[in-house]
């Protein structure tokens, strides 16, 4: 299964950390991950975690400028979807509702965050072509 591709499968994973220098060490030395740096406009810092075989699975990134203070380090998931549109729209229309608006990330894809009816988020994203 090519969870890239696959819709309903969990596809990536990314920490949002104060200190993303200190997590990439942690993560690196406890699981054997090596890290590729990336700099993105308005994210700064993007490391892409790889396993020791070379299998990306997930990155680490430093919080938004504009995170509130209370919000605590915290793991991510992403969901492929085949179309961020009509998942939002089902999201919706099932209760819950869009914390963040459906955006296009230039080189990776289309993605959104969600609200379950019970207050849980979750990232999903359709992939451009890899």
């Amino acid at each position: 299964m090519d969870v890239f591709k696959t819709h309903g499968a969990f596809s990536w994973n990314e920490l949002l950390t104060a200190d993303p220098e200190r997590a990439a060490a942690f993560y690196g030395e406890l699981f054997g991950w090596s890290f590729d740096q990336q700099e993105y406009d308005g994210v700064g810092t993007y490391r892409v975690a790889k396993t020791p075989d070379g299998t990306a699975v997930g990155g680490v990134m430093a919080f938004p400028p504009d995170t509130p203070k209370e919000v605590p380090p915290h793991w991510a998931g992403y969901v492929t979807v085949d179309s961020v549109d009509d998942t939002i729209a089902k999201a919706l229309e099932l209760g819950g509702s869009v914390l963040v608006p459906a955006m296009d990330v230039p080189g990776v894809g289309r993605m959104a965050v969600l609200r379950d009816p019970t207050g849980a988020a979750i990232n999903v994203i359709r992939y451009e072509a890899m």
